[in-house]
């Protein structure tokens, strides 16, 4: 009986680790960051909830609650266009949308707020990334106003590796000090639903490499230096309102995609 319990224990905490160790985070990929002129102009995006480094699973989505694009000065509802998808076997969306004219387009998605059982919360992560066109860059650090939001302080394309990525964490349009930031690599090679460039699939030391954690300061700024190619997501995790007297984890995050030099 005691042989039964410690193996039940033992169980327990490593399922707990594991959580610890495995980031949730809404992903709202293109498939380019930056139209230049004579390439496609239609984009394809996935929308997807994951843990992008492990790619131990992608949880079910519900269809989100907002999902447009920003141009212009102006939003664009976007949610007509979702279609239902599967990616490792989880529910996930997919969208396309042809760009026209010049300068930046932001793409958000704020998902329906997901059930996470394991850890007793609901959390919604409101997401976005940054498409730019024709290398006009004039909107890109434009605040969408959502309920939480990474406002960049880096041109969020146009990276290369090494580069430092900075932002300020947002909620409700003010800054949050000292917020934590997780910031983990979409290791694509283990998504081969989702087209893109080629990777390799990266393999880490120890979980300590999966997830990792940087801390804004008192106005809520942020910097982070990328240290490989390939979509690098990062995610601000805040305290929502209560839903349904439950816990509510709402996220902050942005995707940026930087470049080895050749």
């Amino acid at each position: 009986m005691k042989k039964n319990i410690t193996a039940v224990f033992i169980l327990l905490l490593l399922f707990v680790f594991s959580l610890s160790t495995s980031a949730h985070f809404q992903m709202l990929l293109p498939s380019d960051e930056v139209v230049m002129q004579g390439e496609e102009t239609t984009i394809d995006l996935n929308l997807l909830f994951t843990h992008p480094m492990s790619a131990e699973e992608v949880m079910d989505m519900d269809k989100p609650v907002k999902f447009g694009v920003y141009h212009q000065g102006e939003s664009k509802n976007l949610l007509q266009s979702l279609q239902p998808i599967k990616i490792l076997e989880g529910d996930a969306y997919a969208a396309s949308y042809k760009i026209k004219g010049f300068g930046d387009f932001i793409f958000f998605v704020e998902p329906a707020p997901y059930w996470e059982e394991a850890e007793d919360k609901y959390i919604t992560h409101c997401t976005k990334v940054v498409v730019n066109s024709m290398g006009v860059s004039n909107e890109w650090d434009h605040e969408l106003g959502m309920k939480a939001e990474i406002v960049p302080l880096t041109r969020p394309y146009g990276l290369w590796t090494g580069n430092v990525f900075r932002g300020i964490v947002k909620k409700d349009g003010k800054p949050v000090p000292y917020a934590e930031i997780e910031v983990e690599f979409f290791n694509q090679a283990l998504f081969p639903a989702i087209k893109g460039d080629s990777y390799r699939v990266i393999e880490v030391p120890d979980d300590t490499f999966i997830t990792q954690i940087v801390k804004a300061d008192g106005n809520g700024v942020f910097a982070y230096g990328i240290p490989g190619p390939g979509w690098w997501g990062f995610a601000a995790l805040l305290d929502g309102e209560k839903i349904e007297g439950k816990d509510h984890e709402l996220g902050a995050l942005i995707w940026v995609k930087a470049y080895d030099m050749k």
